[in-house]
């Protein structure tokens, strides 16, 4: 198989929509996560997200990446008002209705109405969950930082509630994302069911890695 080379100066001067492409495929596969907020009139919103990442287990921290605020961002406005947001995996059964949520809803209009989902609440969290999903995180608003390269917005989390059903959850607290069904997203639009190929202990240099599960 013949590689090809691309370089900056042919990234740069691609049609938008090719280069949107390449680069959002190139980089790997992502988390599919539905975000769930509630603005200041009380009317829900869901977005799906492929940026989520773990920035640390103590605090429990997560974070995801908000596009610049120069047109109405609803999810970040939410969460800077409400300080609470809820990160929902995409799983194989809501993968079509989950894409739509993509598409630039007026502010007025729900997600959840329109892609029918059921927004859930819980005691603690003052946004709304999904409820179809099969683990859900209940989100406390913590910083944000400006990536000053291209004005996105890194918006920091701790997690102060986890839901999800007591089958995926492993003695070692390992939840088996392929038993929820948890997707994976490749490129904007692409979803993909994944293939667990081995589970490996704690590696230590010189030591053989054994096979755990």
């Amino acid at each position: 198989m013949k590689n090809k080379i691309i370089d900056l100066s042919e990234i740069e001067s691609m049609d938008r929509i090719y280069r949107i492409n390449l680069i959002n495929s190139v980089t790997g596969f992502k988390s599919a996560n539905l975000i769930g907020t509630q603005n200041e009139y009380g009317l829900s919103n869901l977005a799906i997200f492929s940026s989520v990442i773990h920035l640390g287990s103590n605090p429990p921290l997560l974070g995801f990446i908000s596009r610049p605020a120069v047109i109405p961002r609803h999810t970040y406005s939410n969460i800077k008002h409400s300080g609470y947001y809820t990160i929902n995996h995409v799983h194989t059964d809501i993968v079509e209705r989950s894409h739509k949520t993509s598409a630039k809803f007026y502010d007025t209009i729900s997600e959840f109405d329109e892609c029918n989902f059921t927004p859930e609440f819980s005691d603690k969290i003052s946004a709304p969950y999904v409820q179809e999903a099969n683990i859900k995180l209940g989100m406390k608003f913590i910083d944000e930082y400006e990536i000053k390269e291209n004005g996105t917005i890194l918006i920091i989390g701790k997690i102060e509630e986890i839901i999800l059903n007591e089958a995926v959850l492993k003695d070692d607290g390992f939840v088996d994302l392929q038993e929820a069904g948890t997707v994976t997203i490749s490129g904007l639009d692409s979803y993909h069911s994944t293939d667990k190929i081995h589970r490996f202990g704690y590696a230590r240099p010189f030591a053989e890695i054994l096979k755990k599960w």
